[in-house]
């Protein structure tokens, strides 16, 4: 992955000044401050870990978001068992969908779907897929001809339609066709009726999903507590409740960032800034040293934000799942965590802690909406579901995460090629990262980011980073051996 960017060389006795504390941001930190180099990094909140932290109410622990860790990036999962060691666990793998009462494979199985839905309903997918075959969309710009044109119209509705604008909050029409090929690859209809014939027999290797993945004993937060404090260790300096503003330029580099602190302002000089913040944010905090169109197209990027409910039950063995997509309509929550699945040393002995999804914007009804009320909507709505009984919640919590998501929608490719044109020549600026890149990036892809910017820092290589994550393989799949051999063995990455 070549770059043509010109990149500012590091040299002994640089600082640099890292925004944000997330995978990327402490990823990047502590690989620098084992070289040897000044590194501080200002976290605006009191949580490391960005999206991928681990919140803490009472005895209990909680994702914000599931984050399973499994990679097919050697450089990543080498660090992970370095940081955690023994404190990583393995943990099987279930996921599935709900739908009206039903539950289905998750990532879909097409004949899984067919025989699940009925006869009736079958008949009229794979009729519906045979036309999409004889009459396919001729552009596919859009998340919806992406997959009618894989699928057909009728699976699409059932199983994509309503539960990705429930997520995004905008039309399937609006979201770009590259999103759907970056998240629901090696999926067709036509595939899963071959293998499940005679017919693919000669393939000696199919693809499958991993059965278990590593995990942190106390949640994903304990990664980046842990890189925290190992930066700290080192030399390094993690600030928290230091937001930053501002970053000055002088001479086409940045020079120093501002963040508020609860102490008034603080001036941080440095000869690298590293940003995992949002790119609207990022752009903001250059001011009237940005461009006007640069800050024009940086407004005009979107973010979906989300909450979750994490509600206490005192009962177990709920169900097996590690998650559940919840595709039945007439409720409003989009995924239900069952952190009992993840790790039982995250929940109190004898109690189920399960969290509940809700999709949103920051400021629309259900963000505003007071904790009270959003824990007895997740209770009604587990009920309705016919997972628990409103009785057996016996307390419950509410985390609110701005910029979850950044959308895909159909102008945020200009807007991001406007902000590039700004940001790409400041030779010593460089941005990681799932919001730092506005890409919908896994975890150990946001690190990947991390890594290859610090071998472009290094001098060491011109990667381009934000082609990472673009090769639309399925980051949990493995090939499993038919023919000759009879293990499993990752897919190239």
């Amino acid at each position: 992955m070549a770059s043509t960017r010109s990149f500012a060389r590091l040299a002994p006795g640089h600082h640099i000044a890292i925004i944000g504390a997330g995978p990327a941001g402490l990823t990047i930190g502590y690989l620098l401050a084992k070289r040897g180099y000044q590194v501080t990094v200002c976290e605006g909140t009191d949580m490391v870990g960005g999206i991928s932290q681990t919140a803490r109410y009472k005895g209990y622990r909680f994702d914000i978001g599931g984050h399973r860790f499994f990679t097919k990036i050697a450089p990543v999962q080498a660090l992970w068992e370095e940081l955690l060691g023994d404190d990583f666990i393995d943990v099987p793998r279930l996921s599935r969908i709900h739908y009206s009462g039903k539950y289905f494979n998750y990532p879909l199985k097409a004949m899984n779907a067919l025989m699940g839905l009925g006869p009736i309903e079958a008949v009229r997918i794979m009729l519906s897929y045979f036309h999409a075959k004889m009459y396919p969309s001729p552009v596919e710009e859009t998340f919806e001809q992406w997959v009618s044109n894989r699928f057909g119209t009728r699976l699409y509705e059932i199983f994509f339609k309503t539960y990705t604008e429930k997520v995004w909050g905008i039309p399937c029409t609006e979201i770009r066709a590259e999103w759907a090929a970056q998240r629901i690859q090696g999926l067709s209809l036509a595939r899963a009726i071959l293998n499940a014939t005679a017919l693919n027999r000669r393939n000696n290797s199919i693809k499958s999903l991993i059965e278990s993945f590593k995990y942190p004993r106390f949640g994903p937060g304990q990664m980046w507590e842990k890189a925290a404090e190992r930066i700290e260790e080192l030399g390094g300096r993690v600030l928290m409740k230091h937001w930053v503003h501002q970053v000055e330029l002088q001479d086409g580099k940045a020079k120093a960032i501002v963040a508020k602190s609860p102490l008034g302002d603080v001036r941080i000089k440095a000869d690298h800034v590293i940003s995992t913040t949002d790119v609207r944010a990022l752009v903001r905090c250059f001011g009237d040293q940005a461009p006007p169109e640069a800050r024009t197209a940086a407004e005009g990027l979107r973010y979906r934000d989300f909450l979750t409910v994490a509600l206490m039950l005192d009962k177990t063995d709920m169900f097996p799942d590690n998650w559940i997509y919840v595709h039945t309509p007439g409720v409003k929550v989009g995924r239900i965590q069952n952190f009992n699945n993840w790790s039982a040393a995250m929940v109190e002995p004898g109690r189920t802690c399960l969290g509940l999804e809700y999709f949103c914007f920051e400021g629309d009804g259900l963000w505003t909406t007071s904790d009270a009320d959003l824990v007895a909507l997740a209770g009604k709505e587990l009920a309705q579901l016919g997972l628990a009984t409103p009785d057996s919640v016996v307390d419950g919590c509410v985390v609110r995460m701005p910029k979850a998501y950044p959308i895909y929608d159909a102008e945020y490719r200009e807007h991001l090629d406007g902000v590039r044109a700004f940001i790409d020549p400041i030779s010593n600026l460089h941005t990681v990262g799932r919001n730092g890149m506005h890409k919908y990036n896994n975890q150990d892809h946001s690190m990947y980011t991390a890594m290859l910017t610090l071998e472009n820092m290094l001098g060491e290589a011109q990667h381009d980073v934000w082609a990472v994550n673009t090769d639309f393989e399925y980051h949990e799949e493995q090939k499993i051996e038919t023919a000759n051999a009879g293990t499993a063995k990752e897919a190239a990455a």
